[in-house]
């Protein structure tokens, strides 16, 4: 089986996913545009061979990859990046290879479009905030008529919270549409909740082999208020939240992927949605969660997502035992420009013996992610509040 990997070498524990699949016998191909000699020594021993590629933008060159490892190796069986950025160039590597272990050109709008994903939430019953392509300020006033402030506006086709705003107002209204980017926009209603995620990796017939999920606060608010990053996994799911994921991943007709789909928790009714407390679908990710949460799916289910994901890939099975042990994992990532109450030095001596990864992050990732991260694994949901409280304490003028 010739597997093509993508930018294997971002984020670096993507290695794993490498090792893992070449453990279980597969042919593992990188592309990708670091140098050989950039790539960690468990990434260019779990590959076969490597692809340099001037710019993984430039599709011609990542074309030309894949078919020099076609004509050397065989037909290609699978073709993925894991990551959002590269999900279209993907699925047209696909097309044009005639690799059916993944969704193809003709599907990746659904995926990628969130006005399509909301037409596939509404044919499936599935609750969901109301939306609107907004192309006319007309279009965009008589929206807001409709649901009223606030109103949340996203590109159409996006990444992250990138260039996502929160309108409260007629003058943010206006000062929108002033500025209107060229880009395809879309309109939601606000929703007041917690956002959380359905992780999973699914086998051919659509069926959870892994599944976790994970709270955290709006990556817009993180981004456009510059406010630290934190979250974690939870030891099980909701069932109502289970039972919805689930019938979201049939709707899509997703199969042999790492998804990450994200809801809210409603903590105010809204009409239409739901009541407090229920969930409602916010958006889908044909992919694995950001950064380092697969790492952390792994502490708190005392389980390797990454053995998962590969034994779906050569057996369409998960054959990793069940471990009882589950924690609440948190990740925490601090930003530049805050006076905090407790050093580096403090947060080890007090929270070193749980503390399952620290390290700075890379550039790229700061405005989201933080520059400097932790991550502990904690017994229960009291300790894991109180983690955060400590983290982000900071000294008082």
């Amino acid at each position: 089986m010739n597997y093509i990997f993508i930018s294997p070498n971002f984020p670096h524990t993507y290695w794993q996913f490498c090792a893992c699949l070449r453990g279980n016998g597969v042919n593992v191909l990188g592309i990708g545009d670091a140098s050989y000699d950039e790539l960690e020594a468990p990434l260019k021993a779990a590959l076969t061979e490597y692809y340099r590629v001037g710019s993984l933008e430039d599709y011609d060159q990542v074309y030309r990859a894949v078919a020099f490892f076609a004509f050397k190796y065989g037909k290609i069986d699978w073709i993925e990046s894991m990551n959002e950025y590269w999900l279209e160039q993907d699925a047209r590597l696909r097309t044009d290879f005639n690799v059916t272990t993944g969704i193809q050109s003709d599907r990746i709008g659904c995926i990628k479009e969130k006005s399509q994903m909301k037409r596939i939430y509404l044919q499936a019953g599935i609750p969901t905030a109301r939306q609107s392509v907004v192309t006319t300020r007309e279009a965009g006033q008589a929206f807001v008529a409709e649901v009223g402030y606030p109103v949340i506006v996203k590109p159409d086709n996006g990444v992250g919270a990138l260039n996502t705003w929160k309108l409260e107002n007629d003058s943010d209204l206006a000062a929108f549409y002033d500025n209107l980017p060229a880009s395809p926009y879309v309109m939601e209603e606000f929703i007041e909740g917690i956002i959380c995620s359905y992780d999973a990796i699914l086998d051919s017939r659509c069926e959870p082999l892994f599944e976790n999920t994970a709270f955290f606060p709006p990556i817009m608010d993180v981004v456009n208020q510059n406010t630290d990053l934190r979250y974690y996994a939870l030891p099980e799911l909701p069932a109502a939240l289970r039972d919805m994921g689930r019938k979201t991943v049939k709707a899509f007709g997703v199969a042999r992927r790492f998804v990450h789909l994200e809801f809210f928790r409603l903590t105010k009714a809204r009409p239409g949605v739901g009541e407090v407390g229920d969930f409602a679908a916010l958006e889908v990710n044909m992919r694995p969660a950001g950064g380092y949460t697969p790492d952390m799916m792994n502490f708190a289910h005392s389980a390797n997502v990454y053995q998962i994901y590969a034994d779906m890939v050569a057996f369409d099975e998960n054959r990793q035992p069940v471990n009882p042990q589950q924690y609440y994992c948190v990740y925490y990532g601090r930003k530049d420009g805050r006076a905090y109450c407790h050093s580096h030095e403090d947060v080890m001596a007090r929270y070193g013996a749980c503390m399952m990864m620290q390290e700075q992050m890379p550039r790229i990732n700061w405005p989201q992610m933080g520059r400097y991260m932790y991550t502990v694994r904690l017994g229960t949901l009291e300790e894991a509040e109180e983690f955060i409280r400590y983290m982000q304490e900071e000294v008082t003028q």
